[in-house]
């Protein structure tokens, strides 16, 4: 992986991370003030740069796309790497971050259990988001119309989506079980139709159209104050 310099024209990213701006709310909340973080797929920098500005986070970021690291580069964010995920986290040390944060993005992976452990060895906290292919809404689609669901949150069709490996929250925690993962917290959230995300308090899997997992490896002791 190499960083990349300063382009002389930056360009439009065209891989969004596509999540909605009140995710990132919920998930600066979680993050402590002066800590380090790692942005996993980050996109245009959105998120980074809020943590940089909100809570004074020694930040960088790992991206694929040449035109998102340009858009990162010309909103001042400097530390991004150019890497692909599912190669892992080789130049990584262990628990050299405190946290390591993957919004959004670990269904278009080809090996997201790989990369679940390595968040975790390189992570004293991993913030993972997912959207939850068990919401309501697209059970009824499939159920009336026999047809892959469209939703908010999954707007793709079927052929030209690039989510390859759909899960429902039910799932992602055996996932963690099967990683040898630790489940510290759980934000299910609900989003209306203004984009707002909101916290679901019952039945998140059929409630939930996404949710936030914070998980940590399980071999270690639990953290405290964090």
């Amino acid at each position: 992986m190499t960083a990349l310099a300063t382009p002389s024209q930056p360009a439009d990213c065209t891989t969004p991370r596509g999540c909605p701006p009140s995710d990132f709310r919920h998930i600066i909340n979680l993050v402590t003030p002066g800590s380090s973080v790692l942005d996993l797929g980050c996109g245009e920098g959105e998120l980074l740069a809020l943590l940089i500005r909100e809570r004074q986070v020694r930040g960088s970021g790992l991206e694929l796309a040449e035109e998102c690291i340009q858009a990162c580069v010309s909103r001042g964010l400097t530390n991004i790497v150019h890497g692909d995920l599912d190669e892992g986290l080789a130049d990584y040390a262990d628990k050299s971050v405190d946290y390591v944060i993957l919004a959004n993005t670990l269904q278009v992976l080809h090996r997201p259990l790989q990369l679940i452990r390595e968040m975790a060895r390189v992570g004293r906290q991993c913030l993972i988001s997912i959207p939850n292919f068990a919401h309501w809404s697209a059970r009824l689609q499939l159920a009336l119309t026999g047809r892959m669901p469209r939703t908010p949150r999954l707007p793709y069709e079927w052929y030209d989506t690039p989510n390859i490996h759909l899960t429902t929250l039910k799932d992602f925690r055996d996932l963690c079980r099967t990683a040898n993962l630790r489940i510290l917290r759980e934000i299910p959230l609900r989003t209306d139709d203004r984009g707002q995300a909101h916290l679901v308090r019952w039945w998140p899997n059929l409630l939930a159209d996404a949710a936030i997992f914070v998980v940590t490896d399980a071999t270690e002791p639990p953290p405290v104050g964090r």
